[in-house]
């Protein structure tokens, strides 16, 4: 909206110095000499008072909290084995410690139960893991996390995982979705209109556990065990997601008939995330389609493995050489996005993006079938799937292992 001569008057006079200041300093921590003593009580009052002081003080959601008195939180302390003051990470933007006493705290306030405590955990070491990119939580796209859950814990802990799986009302998924949520605001520094710089943004999501005992029949692999875990491991395994879209009623009895509904949901769900095929984060895309039950007894009973699915996404789930170059250059703003020239120089899959100069052929979305990630999920019965748009590294898959050894 500025002429160029404004454009250049501005970024010599106003950003270039920010740019530089930002450069050459280096951060000091959040409220560095000015936060409370974390194990001493900030405020004595009732329910309503203690809530309005969260909100003023924005350590709130805007929701009601469980006020974290001391006794809440040691109730929490004794489902970990970890001290209290242990640090699991220093978190950006704040530059603030990630510790257990802390972790404790925000799950009380989003009203988790303290045997939820080795998920917290958990969660917390995916959210330091710097393959995760939590520095990027508040970018302009305003994507949010989808936690996954596998696992014995999930009925251990009566987690929904069927009918309504993305739906709040289940206190388990609820209260553990609000808690990554609360945590990013209170720890790591997130707060919207500051350093929450998102366009529209998402909200917290509720924890989606896949369904283990349809895994088990199936024969196929489970999310946690496609990053590396044994299917008898607990885990948690967060990645973010720009958004993502419902295909209801998937028809066919097939899996020739079924899977070209979901390999089109999934390359309509991504436009401005190709920037992750090349550019920007080359090849880190991680396209999600979760499937229910009976959608995936379908294709099993074909005899396709979760593998066979893969393959189909990675060679189905395409879009034209010149659509890809154009929603780089011309939406994206990239300035590399010819493939060919990728390819040739070794950045790309040349075999993938560069097979011919036809400008029509046909290139995925993501540069290998296992960049495919496929969980089962959702009600048992009605034939639908789910399509999630990646935001690529930043807020990359990670897995961590769930230990439920108390103190």
């Amino acid at each position: 909206m500025q002429s160029e001569a404004v454009l250049r008057a501005n970024l010599l006079a106003v950003t270039l110095d920010k740019v530089i200041e930002g450069l050459t300093k280096t951060a000091a921590a959040a409220g560095a000499g000015a936060e409370p003593d974390p194990t001493v009580p900030v405020y004595r009052g009732d329910f309503t008072s203690i809530n309005a002081l969260y909100i003023e003080k924005e350590w709130s959601d805007g929701l009601p909290i469980v006020p974290p008195t001391r006794d809440r939180i040691e109730a929490f302390l004794r489902h970990t084995h970890r001290s209290a003051d242990d640090t699991l990470g220093v978190l950006l933007p704040d530059n603030r410690a990630a510790t257990i006493w802390s972790i404790a705290v925000n799950g009380v306030m989003a009203g988790c139960r303290p045997e939820y405590m080795p998920i917290l955990v958990a969660l917390v070491e995916a959210m330091a893991d710097p393959v995760y990119g939590v520095e990027h939580s508040g970018n302009t796209p305003g994507s949010d996390t989808l936690i996954i859950l596998n696992g014995p814990i999930t009925k251990t802990l009566g987690f929904n995982y069927t009918q309504g799986v993305m739906r709040d009302g289940f206190q388990a998924n609820t209260s553990i979705g609000r808690f990554w949520r609360l945590y990013l605001r209170n720890v790591a520094g997130f707060l919207p209109n500051k350093t929450d710089k998102a366009t529209f943004g998402n909200t917290w999501r509720v924890v989606v556990p896949e369904n283990e005992d349809v895994l088990a029949e199936l024969g196929w692999p489970s999310i946690a065990v496609d990053q590396g875990f044994k299917s008898t491991d607990d885990t948690v395994t967060i990645s973010r997601y720009a958004g993502g879209g419902v295909s209801s009623s998937v028809s066919g009895s097939t899996p020739e008939e079924i899977l070209p509904y979901i390999a089109d949901a999934l390359v309509r769900q991504h436009s401005w995330h190709l920037t992750f095929v090349m550019g920007v984060g080359y090849g880190t895309i991680r396209p999600l389609a979760m499937m229910s039950p009976i959608v995936a007894r379908t294709i099993a009973q074909a005899g396709w493995s979760k593998r066979d699915v893969q393959q189909f996404f990675f060679e189905h789930a395409r879009m034209k050489a010149w659509e890809m170059e154009r929603m780089l250059r011309d939406w994206g703003g990239k300035p590399i996005w010819n493939l060919t020239e990728e390819a040739a120089k070794g950045n790309i899959p040349r075999d993938v993006y560069a097979c011919s100069e036809d400008p029509d052929r046909l290139v995925p979305i993501a540069w290998q079938p296992e960049h495919f990630m496929l969980a089962v999920t959702g009600d048992p019965l009605r034939p639908s799937a789910y399509a999630f748009g990646h935001n690529g590294q930043l807020g990359f898959p990670v897995t961590k292992k769930i230990v439920t050894t108390p103190r």
